[in-house]
């Protein structure tokens, strides 16, 4: 039996008003879970840095 595609998508299930504040939100969490380990790395020694990866 044949695979059938998905009948609902993000579009469908959310209106713009709704995705809006989502990507924004996955955007900030992104940002600060590539901003803390290197802020963290830019303030510790070389060697305390490299030792840690």
């Amino acid at each position: 039996m044949a695979a059938r595609p998905p009948t609902s998508t993000a579009s469908s299930a959310y209106d713009g008003a709704e995705l809006l504040p989502l990507a924004l939100g996955c955007l900030v969490i992104a940002t600060l879970g590539a901003l803390l380990p290197a802020g963290w790395a830019a303030g510790a020694r070389t060697a305390t840095a490299l030792r840690t990866e």
